[in-house]
């Protein structure tokens, strides 16, 4: 069965395809970038996944699957929760430039996000935090399935690693003792909410095609 997956975020196509031997099998929605996106007004990640999937998968003639992410920290009132990927830019958060320095170069929306968050959390003693991911599988404008994971850790207090994106620097595994961004992406698809999500829909497109 091939899948056809509705992002934008190589990141993120790239942990879907590492749980597959085969990673044609997951490819990108043809066309995405010339179909307006989707309003996202769900509440939490669920009723934003099956937003998502009923939406795009009427631009498909197959399976097409969402995901639906981000991360919640306690502390926080589970901030930032659904707005994980535009957690800065909805507080108008406006990084103060370094001392001495005159200017500053441009931040990534990633690296916004983490000042932000790592601003939020000064001072606290609660670095709790969770990753969740929920996916919703669709076809032609039907949700088939839903499917979820999660991942718990804590927020560092400065970044730490190069690799993956989003929150992945600040977010530190203890019993590996390493950040997200630190592992290789074979660890990260076993470790990830995104990995576990799409390992628990797997056992269940078999019965799709009964």
């Amino acid at each position: 069965m091939k899948l056809y997956c509705a992002t934008t975020n190589r990141g993120k196509l790239r942990e879907f395809q590492k749980a597959l031997e085969d990673s044609e099998q997951v490819q990108v929605l043809p066309g995405l970038a010339s179909i307006a996106p989707c309003e996202e007004t769900g509440a939490t990640f669920e009723e934003n996944a099956v937003q998502k999937a009923l939406y795009y998968s009427k631009f498909c003639d197959g399976y097409l699957f969402v995901d639906d992410s981000g991360l919640e920290v306690p502390a926080l009132a589970n901030e930032p929760g659904v707005r994980s990927a535009r957690y800065a830019q909805d507080a108008g958060f406006e990084p103060r430039p370094e001392p001495g320095s005159s200017s500053r170069a441009a931040l990534t929306p990633d690296e916004r996000n983490n000042l932000y968050l790592l601003n939020r959390l000064s001072g606290s003693q609660n670095r709790a935090a969770r990753y969740h991911c929920v996916l919703a599988l669709a076809r032609a404008g039907t949700v088939l399935l839903t499917a979820d994971g999660s991942v718990d850790g804590q927020i560092l207090t400065a970044p730490r690693g190069t690799g993956g994106f989003g929150y992945d620097p600040l977010f530190f595994l203890p019993e590996l003792n390493r950040t997200m961004a630190e592992i290789s992406l074979e660890e990260k698809h076993t470790l990830s909410h995104r990995g576990r999500a799409f390992r628990a829909m797997l056992p269940q497109l078999p019965k799709l095609q009964l």
